[in-house]
């Protein structure tokens, strides 16, 4: 049987709200936004993770109407921060297309950049989103408590915490804070029930749907490229930990997602 033909199709369209378009190696974008289509995954965001593709994103979704993209250096790239980078993502910001500060964050696991180095980055781009009204990607990984004390400061923050593989204390935190959770393919990994533990935990009008192309493809196609045509079995896995509908979870997170991103 064909990949096509596993992943399910549903009648109401779906927003994938984190994806790394210029990333993918198997499909061109224009591809990759076609089989999209082909599931009704209507809506996508392209996401920005440091200097070199701020403009990437941008010319992708100035290319296609329903793509959109955000400007943020990724914690991993933290080091690469100065005032030009800075310089160009608040012009670039000024676009249209452009919905959301991110990717930015903090990731400990890999350390690429010291951590005070993305601690003092993070916290300028989160003064830069509240400058501008925009919301924020984060990501945080191995670094849960530090991530708290930073968003403490910044307690009008919008946005959401994508990939979410944090404990339900984090989960919790982020909730309180007025934050969203955004979920992807991990959700149906076998050794990941403190992920769907956070699923059950966040309401279902603060989740967010996301492939996190082309990285993190869920069962059964793990191992595999990612792409934004498999976000159905993101949407059919939170249907099935919530015990609704799928066309619930999609309903209501591409309310989520057109509020939030103001698409």
């Amino acid at each position: 049987m064909s990949k096509k033909k596993e992943i399910p199709f549903y009648e109401s369209e779906m927003v994938e709200t984190h994806c790394h378009l210029d990333y993918l190696k198997e499909v061109n974008p224009q591809e990759a936004i076609e089989l999209a289509a082909e599931k009704n995954v209507s809506k996508l965001i392209t996401i920005s993770v440091d200097p070199s593709n701020l403009d990437t994103v941008m010319n992708i979704a100035r290319q296609f109407p329903q793509v959109y993209c955000s400007q943020g250096v990724h914690p991993h790239n933290a080091k690469d921060w100065n005032e030009e980078v800075e310089k160009k993502i608040k012009l670039n910001i000024k676009e249209k297309k452009v919905v959301a500060i991110g990717e930015i964050g903090l990731d400990y696991y890999y350390n690429n950049s010291e951590p005070d180095i993305q601690k003092q980055v993070f916290r300028k781009q989160l003064e830069m989103a509240s400058e501008l009204k925009l919301p924020v990607i984060i990501h945080s990984r191995d670094a849960e408590d530090d991530t708290i004390e930073i968003l403490k400061e910044f307690p009008q923050t919008k946005g959401e915490i994508h990939s979410f593989t944090s404990s339900l204390n984090l989960a919790q935190f982020a909730l309180d804070q007025g934050l969203s959770l955004g979920f992807n393919g991990i959700i149906t990994f076998k050794n990941a029930q403190s992920v769907r533990d956070a699923v059950s935990l966040a309401p279902l009008d603060r989740i967010l749907l996301e492939t996190d192309s082309p990285f993190l493809a869920p069962t059964p196609f793990r191992g595999k490229e990612n792409a934004p045509h498999y976000l159905p079995l993101v949407a059919q896995k939170v249907a099935e930990i919530k015990s609704i509908s799928v066309e619930e979870v999609i309903g209501q997170t591409t309310r989520n997602a057109n509020t939030l991103f103001s698409l």
